[in-house]
């Protein structure tokens, strides 16, 4: 299983626009058209890229990179990360997960921090997995977890 990070181009967005995680989990992220609109208006932070194995695009994730923030536990986020419904449950997360934090740690990152609902039981069971925890911090309603790198 080859995961890889590609950025969205002409020739995949609309692709990546397609892709949707299943119904129950629709409450827990932004669609990826949302998420490309939210990337476009924070262009000097904002790292949006499609999710491919093995050549076919499977997912879609966006992180924040902010080395100007004061703060260095708050520069490095992991904003969205989603791998299609029909795909779900074959590795792809887990493998795609491995590879993001790879990305970070390629780039610098002392830490990951990301956010999701205390609700998410099956995102909160992979982050754990690959070794984040939680901070005792919220961002609005969502439970903040870091993976110090």
């Amino acid at each position: 299983m080859k995961i890889e990070l590609r950025a969205l181009s002409e020739d995949n967005i609309e692709q990546c626009f397609k892709l949707k995680v299943a119904g129950d989990q629709m409450q827990y992220i932004a669609s990826n058209e949302d998420s490309w609109k939210t990337a476009e208006e924070n262009g000097n932070v904002a790292r949006p890229f499609a999710i491919y194995c093995d050549g076919k695009m499977v997912g879609f994730t966006m992180f924040a990179f902010d080395d100007d923030y004061e703060d260095p536990n708050d520069r490095y986020w992991l904003w969205r990360f989603m791998i299609d419904e029909g795909l779900q449950g074959k590795g792809y997360g887990t493998a795609a997960l491995q590879v993001i934090i790879r990305y970070f740690k390629d780039h610098g990152a002392n830490n990951i921090r990301l956010s999701t609902k205390e609700t998410n039981s099956n995102a909160l069971s992979l982050y754990r997995k690959a070794g984040f925890h939680e901070t005792g911090e919220m961002n609005g309603e969502e439970t903040v977890l870091q993976l110090d790198l």
